[in-house]
């Protein structure tokens, strides 16, 4: 497993992280010993960027990581942690807040499930239309210096917002969703945060297991699991998207390698101050995940994935039209 570093300011990290939001519901029933397990291949694989967010399941995913975590030397693993989503207890979104006393006390409840002294990266999961993101970086700041967190991350912010939270205090990184299907990041987000030198984390390699090369045409989706309400996943645009994936499942074949290791290492491949998160819930995604790192990709494979999957070729929003209202990054 080779390293990355996280933009100038930021830790080194391996070039493949753990996203564990799957692991909590949204994407239907998970199983606990499973992931706790699958957390643990990942760390002993020698990945050590673990990614969750506060709201996911409500502290849950939190509690997971602390208990597949216990007794793992703090040095071993960096926690990415988001907050300011605000959910119902229905789990309805209701908005976000990033004023700075709300920053104070979702780290406080962060430190605590998670059962650590600090958060290596901390950062608001959306742009807060309310309150100056100077303020929201300006109250994290505080909480570096005062020990509680090491570095300050953005999320799914527009190159503007970018640079105003860097004249406020170093950034870190950008988490941004980016893949062969999702690439809006390249026209001006990735150019700025490589000009500010910034890393960017990239989630959503996968498009939620859409190009995945596993989710069948004809699979149901649980009314609890996020995708049955994304437009990519709608059976309106269904067939079109995954007409991609049989295009790229035949470049992956002509490669020996499977459809999810060609797209991990296709982000992979966009530059070494990217770090490619994988959203695997089993030790069995996890181990394919990690083919992808074996991967180089030459100007050859990279002109057959542009002609297999165009850059905006892909049906439907990433979210509902109401989340995609809340994205900075969109706007």
């Amino acid at each position: 497993m080779e390293r990355r570093r996280l933009g100038e300011s930021g830790p080194e990290v391996s070039e493949i992280g753990l996203g564990c939001m799957g692991m909590s519901g949204m994407y239907g029933p998970s199983d606990r010993a499973e992931s706790i397990a699958t957390i643990h291949a990942a760390l002993d694989a020698g990945i050590d960027l673990l990614d969750t967010g506060d709201f996911y399941g409500m502290g849950h995913n939190e509690l997971l990581i602390s208990e597949a975590l216990r007794g793992r030397p703090r040095e071993d693993y960096l926690l990415s942690v988001k907050f300011g989503a605000q959910r119902g207890p229905d789990g309805a979104w209701l908005g976000y807040d990033a004023s700075p006393p709300a920053v104070k006390n979702a780290l406080a409840h962060s430190l605590t499930r998670l059962g650590v002294e600090h958060i290596d990266i901390y950062r608001p999961a959306r742009l807060d239309p309310d309150v100056p993101i100077e303020e929201t970086v300006g109250a994290i700041g505080e909480m570096v210096d005062a020990g509680y967190v090491r570095h300050i991350g953005l999320s799914e912010v527009g190159a503007e917002t970018i640079r105003r939270a860097t004249a406020v205090r170093p950034i870190c990184d950008v988490q941004l969703e980016y893949s062969l299907i999702s690439r809006g990041i390249e026209q001006a987000i990735l150019p700025a945060c490589r000009e500010l030198g910034i890393g960017v984390t990239a989630y959503g390699v996968l498009s939620r297991g859409l190009i995945s090369g596993h989710f069948a045409a004809d699979r149901e989706l649980a009314g609890g699991d996020f995708r049955s309400r994304a437009p990519r996943f709608s059976q309106e645009n269904r067939d079109r998207n995954l007409a991609l994936v049989d295009a790229l499942r035949g470049v992956a074949e002509r490669s020996g390698v499977t459809v999810a290791q060609l797209a991990i290492a296709w982000v992979m491949s966009r530059g070494r101050d990217i770090v490619a998160l994988v959203g695997a819930r089993t030790r069995e995604r996890l181990a394919e995940a990690l083919g992808a790192i074996e991967i180089e990709l030459g100007d050859e494979d990279l002109r057959a994935l542009e002609e297999a999957v165009p850059a905006e070729a892909v049906a439907g929003e990433r979210y509902p039209a109401a989340q995609m209202a809340m994205l900075d990054s969109e706007s």
